[in-house]
């Protein structure tokens, strides 16, 4: 499958009830916008990227007034409750206008540290092995393991210790028969690697920025501001 053969899908209909307050986490503003802008704009800035499926929330009334949105290579689906139900649907709804044997990039609207020159990056990997691949970050911190008491119960060996990021790529048929399974079975799948991994498919690691941080908590908005002010400034990372 060739690298101008790709698309991307961002999973944008949750609440985002772990940062407090009534704005939806994907509708947080930093550098002057929305996370989901952010995110959006990286995607389609990246060379390889055909087009950006969006999965909004049934009652969303805010995406409308992104002009982001009109760009004619962006598309929008009705999410699901979970953050796996709008990625699949997303992904169906991507297989109506794609082949399915296309590459997916799917992307959190909370990581609007993405450069696309971290897409362009990931896709080059993932086709020049043609395995499925996610940008992910080395653990540096020493990393313990609690028991049920709270107390430390073994220091891990984190030399092997990845923490997964987004976009993360696969191909597009081989990704829905994965999340789809695992949805049939009832398994909790957290991201798309989860699902491949369960399916039994192969997953390759590309290391990743540390821009490329998920907003999760109020405290978080403040350090990718940071990340963006010195990439608006052209300075190193």
């Amino acid at each position: 499958m060739p690298a101008s053969n790709c698309h991307a899908v961002i999973p944008a209909a949750g609440i985002g009830a772990r940062m407090g307050g009534d704005t939806p986490k994907q509708y947080l503003e930093v550098a002057g916008l929305s996370l989901l802008e952010h995110s959006l704009a990286a995607l389609l800035a990246a060379p390889s990227i055909a087009s950006v499926t969006i999965a909004l929330h049934p009652q969303d009334g805010r995406a409308a007034d992104i002009p982001l949105l009109q760009d004619p290579r962006v598309h929008t689906v009705i999410g699901g409750d979970e953050r796996a139900d709008s990625v699949l649907a997303a992904l169906q709804d991507l297989a109506n206008r794609a082949s399915t044997d296309c590459w997916v990039l799917v992307h959190d609207a909370a990581r609007p540290g993405l450069a696309p020159g971290d897409v362009e990056r990931l896709v080059d990997a993932v086709t020049a092995r043609q395995r499925g691949g996610i940008l992910a970050e080395p653990v540096v911190d020493t990393v313990k393991r609690s028991d049920s008491n709270g107390c430390v119960a073994a220091t891990l060996d984190r030399t092997e210790l990845w923490r997964a990021q987004t976009p993360q790529m696969f191909p597009l048929g081989e990704l829905i028969a994965a999340m789809s399974g695992a949805l049939k079975e009832g398994l909790t799948v957290t991201d798309e690697a989860s699902a491949m991994e369960l399916a039994g498919q192969p997953v390759q690691l590309v290391a990743g920025a540390a821009a490329n941080l998920k907003v999760t908590v109020p405290a978080d908005l403040e350090l990718v501001a940071w990340y963006l002010d010195r990439r608006a400034k052209g300075e190193e990372e």
